[in-house]
């Protein structure tokens, strides 16, 4: 059994240590080699973390604007034991240590949960022992320092040897596109991981769609806040050319850095606000179920401003609810329109919006995205 920190109070004591050791504004290339060092990239939007809090080697990361490379590490730790470091980026507080225009923390029960997305794309080394994971935190209150006690959401894309997470396993759970064994533990906060099945080396999804499973399993509560959003690396053993290449965090549709490719990419449209447009589509399914995310960038030279967005479901599933957008469905057809805050696109720039609907026989992906009435495809 992996534990990621021998006691509550030894997390606290490591991450105070982070939280007083921080690097200047970053510039591009910035090299950090202390144990808890730090620095903030793209203008403070995101804070980049060493966090060597269980080892005694040395582990330096390389800063770029959108992510980091772990340079440096002599990790040599016991497969069954904690991790040597976390080193990470991050929206949000952590031990005081805040990103700039999170939203966070956030109350679960506020609507703009609904509307927080990230996403990250990784490389992974041909050797070492660690595993690739986000680390999603809760409090029962909306805490800025000290240790987070709801619980940790953990989702790990990659593992290597035979490292596992906190706990046991519990379930098996399809969410996000793919496969999860779910596990769960406790170390004075619940710490619930989600391991796909299949490993990964980028993911777009709604914290949404984890945090959900986790309440309806009873490991967290709904009266609970959202503190921050992490992703990075827990190694054992070496460490040295882990990366992430591209880290991205959104709230009520806002994106905050530039993300990995869309899954689904149709273009065309003039560029006069119309818009050439490419489109992603995401989708978390039960039986009889489904909560959808629509991603559309404007890839015109020209802002749209006011925006609606066409599609038609191929099976007949009904919409139930939206956020983000106002979404009314006429047979198959359904059209989303944009809402008071959220009505311009900039050109390059992209909008968010999900719905929730039900299914029957078979749930396939929307088809004939249309901006403005201009075909994406």
């Amino acid at each position: 059994m992996k534990m990621r920190m021998i006691t509550a109070g030894l997390a606290m004591l490591g991450s105070v240590a982070a939280s007083l050791v921080v690097g200047q504004a970053a510039h591009a290339d910035t090299t950090i080699c202390e144990k808890y060092g730090s620095t903030t990239i793209q203008g403070g939007k995101y804070v980049v973390i060493n966090n060597v809090w269980g080892s005694d080697a040395q582990q330096c990361i390389n800063v770029t604007n959108t992510g980091f490379t772990v340079t440096q590490a002599g990790h040599n730790k016991a497969q069954n034991g904690a991790p040597a470091s976390y080193p990470a980026v991050y929206a949000g507080c952590h031990y005081a240590n805040c990103s700039s225009g999170s939203g966070l923390p956030l109350a679960v029960s506020d609507s703009q949960f609904n509307t927080v997305q990230t996403s990250v794309s990784m490389t992974y080394p041909g050797s070492g022992i660690y595993d690739a994971a986000y680390d999603i935190w809760f409090d029962p209150t909306p805490r800025r320092d000290g240790q987070n006690t709801g619980a940790e959401l953990m989702v790990w894309l990659n593992h290597t040897g035979s490292v596992q997470p906190v706990g046991s396993k519990v379930g098996t759970v399809n969410l996000a596109g793919a496969t999860w064994d779910v596990w769960f533990g406790n170390t004075g906060w619940n710490v619930v991981s989600y391991v796909r099945t299949s490993p990964t080396n980028s993911i777009n999804f709604a914290v949404r769609t984890f945090f959900d499973d986790m309440a309806n399993r009873g490991y967290a509560q709904r009266s609970w806040y959202l503190t921050s959003v992490q992703a990075g690396f827990e190694p054992w053993v070496g460490g040295a050319g882990l990366a992430v290449n591209n880290f991205s965090y959104s709230i009520g549709g806002v994106v905050q850095s530039p993300s990995p490719s869309p899954t689904v990419s149709p273009t065309g449209g003039n560029g006069n606000g119309g818009g050439a447009c490419r489109v992603s589509y995401s989708k978390n399914e039960w039986q009889g179920g489904f909560t959808g995310d629509v991603t559309v960038t404007n890839t015109s030279s020209s802002p749209v401003n006011g925006w609606n967005v066409g599609f038609s479901f191929p099976n007949g599933q009904r919409i139930t609810g939206s956020w983000n957008a106002d979404v009314t469905q006429s047979g198959s057809s359904v059209t989303a329109r944009n809402l008071s805050y959220n009505g311009s696109i900039p050109a390059g720039g992209n909008v968010s919006f999900g719905f929730q609907g039900t299914w029957s026989g078979s749930n396939g992906n929307p088809t004939g995205f249309t901006l403005n009435g201009t075909r994406c495809s």
